[in-house]
């Protein structure tokens, strides 16, 4: 069953951002058993090159690969489709017309107005040309960023629009645009993700979020958020390598 079925059937879905741009690293974080992960081209440093091998290497592991493109473009969208990711993040939406934007870049059409080519290695360069428009709008993740305060009051009118499949809130932008930056755990801001969780589910879509650590997610979760990027690869092996520090300092502390 793919990523964007799961969530239609309501499963709770986890996946972390990468930044590094490696094949291997993704490949190894799929291994681990994670639904997704979101290839990082807005705050990470990944070519459209190196972005088509992470999400090769995220297919070999059973890994869903979706990629945050630093901006609400059509070529950047097109870029990120036909290489063949299975979703799209698109950052900073606020108002109905940016969301509106996002499908009409993300969709062939009837539904939207994306760039047509058969060749590409999104339809295994034309061994799927037929039909692939048809399988790639019904099959591709669109997940919206909706990142700040404006985003939130505008969040009914933004979860009216159709074939978005998550509107993602975004803790740490939204704790910026509120004047705490940085405060994730302010309780203004968890208590609006709390409201734009339920806002969400009620017009039928899924609600995504990022949690900084096992405490966040667990918020998350408890506040009925499906769609989890816990973390970063990077902070991932930092804490991992870390705690095998420690525990080395601990162990010889004991001679």
């Amino acid at each position: 069953m793919n990523l964007k079925q799961r969530l239609k059937n309501g499963d709770v879905v986890l996946g972390t951002f990468n930044i590094i741009p490696s094949a291997s690293v993704v490949e190894v974080i799929g291994y681990s058993g994670l639904d997704f992960i979101i290839i990082d081209a807005e705050h990470g440093p990944v070519s459209i090159e190196s972005a088509e091998n992470l999400v090769r290497a995220a297919e070999v592991a059973k890994m869903a690969p979706i990629i945050r493109v630093s901006h609400n473009e059509p070529h950047m969208i097109l870029r990120a489709l036909d290489i063949g990711a299975r979703g799209i993040q698109v950052p900073h939406v606020s108002t109905k017309k940016e969301a509106e934007a996002v499908i009409e870049y993300s969709k062939y059409h009837p539904k939207g107005k994306r760039g047509f080519s058969p060749f590409t290695r999104a339809a295994k360069y034309g061994i799927e040309a037929e039909g692939h428009a048809a399988k790639s709008n019904e099959n591709i993740v669109v997940v919206v960023n909706v990142e700040g305060i404006n985003g939130i009051k505008n969040l009914n009118k933004i979860a009216d629009v159709p074939d978005i499949d998550v509107i993602f809130i975004g803790p740490c932008d939204l704790s910026q645009s509120l004047g705490k930056p940085g405060d994730v755990y302010n309780p203004e801001v968890i208590k609006l993700i709390k409201h734009s969780a339920v806002v969400i589910r009620k017009k039928g879509k899924a609600c995504g979020a990022f949690a900084q650590d096992l405490k966040y997610m667990e918020i998350l979760i408890d506040s009925g958020v499906q769609y989890i990027a816990c973390m970063l690869d990077t902070a991932l092996i930092l804490q991992a390598c870390k705690n095998l520090k420690d525990k080395f300092n601990k162990l010889i502390a004991r001679k």
